[in-house]
C-alpha cells in the first residue's frame, strides 16, 4: 500500500475518513451516508447527519416482478450507532 499517504492497512482508510462524509452499505438493502465520528475493530461506527436509504422490493406471491417494483424509502437522523456485523462496505470520501 501507499506508505507516503499514511495508508498501510485497510483500517487506515477509515481512520483518514474521520470527520468526513462516508458511504456505508449494510445488509438488507440499506445504505447510509453520514459524517464518521468513531469506529472500532469490529467496524462498529458512530455517524452524525445521517441519511438512510432503504430499497424495498415489492414482489407478488406468484413470484413475478411487476414494473416499478422497487421503492426507495429515505430517512434522516442526527446521530446513529451502526453495529459492525451489518456493515458490508465503507467508502471513504472521494479525494479529487
Amino acid at each position: 500500500m501507499d506508505s507516503s499517504s499514511g495508508i498501510q492497512e485497510p483500517f487506515d482508510l477509515i481512520r483518514l475518513s474521520l470527520s468526513e462524509r462516508v458511504f456505508v452499505k449494510l445488509r438488507g438493502d440499506r445504505e447510509l451516508t453520514g459524517i464518521l465520528h468513531a469506529y472500532d475493530g469490529h467496524m462498529n461506527l458512530i455517524l452524525s447527519d445521517v441519511e438512510e436509504t432503504i430499497l424495498i422490493v415489492d414482489q407478488p406471491e406468484d413470484g413475478s416482478v411487476p414494473k416499478n417494483a422497487i421503492n426507495v424509502a429515505k430517512r434522516k437522523m442526527n446521530m446513529l450507532f451502526v453495529r459492525g456485523d451489518g456493515v458490508i462496505l465503507v467508502s471513504p470520501p472521494s479525494r479529487a
